[in-house]
């Protein structure tokens, strides 16, 4: 297991600090609980390409101060945590892949500042919220972010929480309560109809068997006077 444990800033006390360079930076990685460091790293480096390892923990925000990067990829880690803001700094920045680590959180809204960004791949990680838009990092396909199950908004086809298709998740929002009211109406038609079945057969059986006695006396009644009153009722002419 390595670990991306600190990311420190040096330099060299003869030289001027003005000098680009006179600075450079310390990486200590845990390899298989052995500390190892790699030192001398030059800021002027365009290119740092540390992918296909098994770095752990999270990117530090020292990164942000190697201003000179061109290309940075760490696909294909274990690195955790945050995508730093402070990656806003290397306005060289033409090409980032941080992608299949387990990076957590938002994408930090000032990535769309780094105009000169050609590719990004962020794909495969635990990313959520909304897509920063606006400047380079609008003009990235779907494939820059695939693999990240909480992400939302443009280019994806998945919309964030409070964007234009309000009347969509209103419609969504309102529907259970459509839905119940079908299933209280279903309920009570199934209600009804197994009541009058019920109904039906149980005068069935008492006329049947001529039991309660009372109550069917008194349905009779009823029915004879019903009779009666159809028999006498005047005829309407017009």
């Amino acid at each position: 297991m390595m670990m991306l444990e600190e990311f420190e800033k040096t330099g060299v006390e003869y030289l001027e600090t003005s000098s680009i360079y006179n600075e450079y930076y310390t990486v200590v990685l845990t390899v298989k609980g052995q500390e190892m460091m790699i030192t001398r790293i030059l800021t002027i480096f365009t290119t740092m390409d540390l992918s296909n390892n098994d770095f752990r923990g999270s990117i530090p925000e020292a990164i942000g101060e190697l201003e000179s990067l061109k290309h940075l990829n760490l696909s294909h880690n274990s690195l955790s945590g945050p995508i730093p803001s402070s990656l806003v700094n290397l306005t060289e920045l033409e090409a980032l892949d941080l992608s299949f680590n387990q990076l957590t959180g938002v994408i930090p809204p000032q990535l769309a500042s780094l105009t000169s960004l050609e590719k990004l791949n962020l794909s495969q990680n635990l990313l959520r919220g909304p897509i920063p838009q606006g400047n380079q990092i609008q003009t990235f396909d779907n494939a820059s972010y695939i693999g990240n199950q909480e992400l939302c908004g443009p280019p994806l086809s998945k919309k964030c929480n409070g964007d234009d298709g309000d009347g969509n998740d209103h419609h969504d929002d309102s529907e259970p309560e459509f839905d119940g009211a079908l299933f209280d109406w279903a309920f009570a038609g199934a209600g009804y109809g197994c009541g009058l079945v019920i109904g039906i057969s149980a005068a069935y059986i008492m006329f049947t068997i001529r039991k309660p006695r009372w109550l069917v006396d008194m349905i009779d009644k009823w029915i004879r006077w019903q009779q009666q009153n159809r028999r006498w009722r005047p005829a309407i002419t017009f």
